[in-house]
């Protein structure tokens, strides 16, 4: 490798990264919500070999420290694919994103990771936006967690030969989202092995024609959101897995509330139609459940994923 294909050492980025919510109930790995909760990192180039992490927060004592960290490893795949030198890297992470509770905390890892490098890079090589759901989409195995993530807003996601594609949408300024997130986890993989191989035909057409719906709902029509939100492919299959969320939900649902499983889960997201409908989802789960869960009253994420590179860092430090 010549000098200009090396990140000199020194060079640091702060890069924010927001939660993020799956599937919406009838958008299974397609639909993604950008959420106002987030994660933020710097990254340093060290001269030193290898990778120190420290975390504050969320995950601190039990992520990893080393090169094995999900956030290390999205910022040394993003320079592998521009093809510079591998350097030593200093990581101090503050995380707000729940892990193992559907709120997109591996996809905000890698999002920060690759949105590091990007700034690390600057001035080498540029990884455009379409490189970057590329790379984050092969790390997490699905694009509808990291759209949204990288791109803030509602994101439709898809694959197409050429690899992972995207749509942002504006969401109505009626709608209003509450994320209810319990102390118990669930694995992304165990979610997704309790759903069958196939489902009735009768079944996808429903979800197809919620789906669509539920894109005008969110856009357009945040009073439709209800019907929108109903689900046939998913939720029922992992109900097992968290009872409390699939009886939360349901009780919701009965009071006319669009509540479905954020993510993987357990956690729940009501998108209410207006802020009203936070206060009564909230007043609901506080009088009707049996464990501990945090209401988060959030905002739809706009801007996505962002990076402050260097340049900017050395002007103003703080």
């Amino acid at each position: 490798m010549t000098a200009r294909n090396a990140v000199p050492a020194g060079r640091a980025v702060r890069v924010r990264v927001p939660a993020t919510s799956a599937n919406l109930g009838p958008g299974f790995d397609s639909l993604g919500l950008a959420l106002s909760l987030y994660d933020e990192v710097v990254v340093r180039v060290r001269p030193e070999p290898g990778a120190t992490v420290t975390v504050e927060g969320v995950g601190a004592g039990e992520v990893a420290t080393d090169d094995s960290n999900l956030v290390v490893r999205a910022v040394r795949r993003g320079l592998e694919h521009a093809g510079v030198a591998q350097p030593g890297l200093e990581l101090h992470a503050v995380n707000a994103i729940a892990h193992g509770r559907g709120m997109g905390s591996s996809a905000a890892a890698i999002v920060a990771g690759l949105m590091a490098a990007r700034g690390l890079l600057e001035g080498i090589v540029d990884l455009d936006a379409s490189t970057l759901l590329s790379l984050a989409t092969e790390m997490e195995g699905h694009p509808d967690n990291v759209a949204p993530a990288l791109f803030g807003g509602l994101t439709i996601a898809w694959m197409t030969p050429e690899g992972p594609a995207y749509k942002r949408l504006l969401v109505h300024r009626g709608v209003s989202p509450v994320v209810f997130v319990p102390t118990s986890t669930l694995s992304t993989k165990l979610a997704r092995s309790l759903q069958p191989a196939s489902v009735p035909h009768e079944d996808a057409a429903f979800n197809v024609s919620r789906s669509a719906l539920l894109v005008a709902a969110l856009i357009q029509s945040p009073e439709l959101l209800l019907a929108a939100t109903e689900d046939r492919l998913h939720q029922s299959y992992r109900a097992s897995a968290m009872p409390e969320t699939d009886a939360l939900i349901g009780l919701l649902r009965q009071q006319g509330l669009a509540a479905v499983v954020s993510g993987a889960g357990p956690s729940l997201l009501v998108l209410g139609s207006d802020p009203a409908q936070r206060l009564t989802a909230a007043d609901l789960v506080a009088r009707h459940a049996q464990s501990d869960w945090r209401a988060l009253m959030l905002a739809v994420d706009l801007g996505g994923a962002t990076v402050v590179p260097h340049s900017a860092l050395e002007a103003d430090p703080a």
